[in-house]
């Protein structure tokens, strides 16, 4: 069993972190050692079929732990570099490095993110002149081998740790230098940002330098002079769906299928025109460096190898690997057309689990070659970056031997509803197993004290601060559906045909109020490959949501009278 931790931080969040809490191989141990952890992950190891046999399935051990050699070399280097004063940099660049860490900063630099872009720094600019074209030319390899000529380079560093921040020096650091040194090809005033879905897309508008609320001001990155001439560099941002060949003319399957003959459609777009379309905000210029946000999502499948997950996956198990390999392909190739036609220097990869997935062709958990500094969760926690994770206390619904909400996805998962075309819908009441019922509750005692405090809180109800959040993530519509009527309440159909509303299980997430649907739901259902791909609703969902999407409409009706709802 790994050990308690009363206090997990154990360095400063902006210098290099310089102890650490050793694992062993029942896990993490109160023991500190005095230096840097070493960077590595843990491998996955297989789960029994079984279901008493799942105790040490996720936990974090010794024996499970790989070094990350090339990540290591390369951080001793960079750590040497710093040290020294980061030579062998252009002006520009030293500048923005000093600007950056001078002490009287009212918004310091985490030392994560200084060290993720200092370690794309050190590549580009300092490395050749130290004899380390060893790492460039692993890339290069990694390059040919694994990306289809895509030179990319990858920091991995944990959700929360900001990597939206990172984004914003790099594009610094690029484009100033750029502007400095119109000549040097190793920089470039051109951007490409591609993210996961559109929430995300939509965030990172603060990398605009033209944003209102712009990270080179907010975060004091640059001081106002130099944020007025990075105004003059091209960026677009786009999810990755936005390279799916879209059809440039409505016609019916038939007409389709007798012009085309089986060739390509003639009213689909071409790879070409799909870049124009993507990177119209570019206005055409070349030397482009792509950001990848959530880079995990963009891969190209290991061509020597089987794509398909293992015979022995669950039939829900293959269709979500498919689904990866399917999304990682669109992401691959979109970038790939971006570079055959404007031309990609380098691609930036930004992701807190740069590790191939399921069904990718290599290895599941395989951390990605092309990673060159790590700042791992674990990290982060002891540097007190990130929020500490917390787990339910109690644990009430035990059976056998086995603490049941340590390992209750396994417990749970064959008594909950399927994903595909063939599964029921879930309509009537909502029962849910023991186990998930009690973790609800378990969790939702521990949201009720928090509740509590925020209502009793003066000084927050004055300044208008929100309520806590509750979260419930589940693995297809089917299951969200269900847990969504057992929270906040559903729709009982009588014998003689009417309905009634009853209120969900706990009490504040409840939609239902005196018998009545509330007009200002507390609780909502969120399919996040709906929202994220940002295509219309799919008419499963519809079918899920309906009641929710009809009293959407209904207030939007009565908010906005004479708009057409359904837009």
């Amino acid at each position: 069993m790994p050990e308690l931790i009363d206090n997990p931080i154990l360095n400063g969040p902006y210098d290099p972190p310089a102890r650490h809490f050793r694992f062993d191989d029942d896990g993490i141990t109160n023991e500190i050692v005095d230096s840097r952890r070493d960077s590595g992950y843990f491998v996955p190891i297989p789960a029994s079929r079984r279901r008493g046999a799942q105790l040490a399935i996720d936990q974090q051990t010794a024996d499970r732990e790989e070094l990350n050699d090339f990540v290591n070399q390369v951080r001793g280097r960079v750590a040497l570099w710093r040290d020294r004063g980061w030579p062998h940099v252009t002006p520009t660049t030293r500048w923005l490095l000093r600007y950056w860490v001078r002490p009287e900063r009212d918004s310091p630099v985490f030392f994560c993110q200084r060290e993720a872009v200092e370690t794309a720094i050190y590549l580009a600019e300092a490395a050749t002149a130290y004899g380390d074209t060893w790492i460039d030319g692993e890339l290069r390899n990694h390059a040919a081998d694994t990306n289809a000529g895509l030179y990319r380079v990858a920091h991995k560093m944990a959700t929360g740790s900001g990597k939206t921040v990172v984004m914003a020096m790099l594009i610094a650091w690029q484009a100033l230098n750029r502007f400095a040194n119109p000549r040097d090809r190793r920089f470039t005033d051109t951007f490409l940002i591609v993210t996961p879905g559109i929430t995300i897309r939509d965030r990172l508008r603060v990398l605009l330098p033209t944003s209102p609320d712009n990270y080179y001001r907010e975060r004091d990155l640059l001081p106002a002079e130099q944020i007025v001439a990075l105004g003059h560099a091209r960026l677009a941002i786009t999810n990755f769906h936005a390279f799916l060949l879209r059809e440039t003319q409505a016609v019916a399957k038939l007409t389709k299928q007798v012009l085309s003959r089986g060739e390509p459609s003639p009213f689909t777009e071409t790879p070409e025109q799909m870049v124009r379309r993507v990177c119209r905000d570019l206005g055409g210029r070349r030397n482009i460096v792509v950001l990848n946000d959530e880079a995990h999502h963009c891969y190209r499948p290991a061509p020597q190898l089987d794509p398909e997950p293992p015979a022995k996956a669950t039939a829900e198990e293959r269709r979500e690997a498919s689904r990866y390999a399917a999304e990682a392909r669109v992401w691959a190739s979109g970038l790939e057309a971006v570079d055959a036609k404007l031309g990609i220097r380098t691609v930036y990869d930004l992701s807190a689990t740069p590790f191939f997935l399921r069904g990718s062709g290599y290895p599941e958990g395989r951390l990605f070659p092309w990673v060159v500094s790590d700042f791992s969760l674990i990290d982060a926690i002891e540097s007190g970056i990130v929020k500490i994770p917390r787990v339910p206390v109690a644990d009430d619904a035990g059976a056998g031997e086995l603490p049941t909400y340590r390992n209750l996805w396994s417990r749970i998962r064959d008594d909950l509803p399927k994903k595909g075309r063939g599964t029921a819908a879930v309509s009537g009441e909502p029962k849910l197993p023991a186990e998930l019922q009690g973790a609800l509750h378990s969790l939702y005692g521990d949201y009720e004290l928090s509740h509590r405090r925020w209502r009793d809180d003066a000084a927050a109800s004055a300044s208008g601060s929100p309520p806590p959040v509750f979260i419930v993530v589940c693995s297809n519509t089917n299951v969200s559906k269900l847990v969504f009527d057992y929270v906040a309440g559903w729709q009982r159909t009588l014998p003689d045909g009417s309905t009634v509303a009853v209120p969900g299980a706990l009490g504040l997430f409840s939609n239902v109020v005196d018998g009545t649907w509330s007009s200002q739901p507390n609780t909502i259902l969120v399919d996040s490959q709906q929202l994220e791909s940002g295509e219309a609703m799919s008419a499963d969902f519809k079918r899920l949501a309906a009641l929710q999407i009809d009293e959407l409409k209904a207030e939007m009706r009565e908010r906005f009278p004479g708009r057409d709802v359904d837009e």
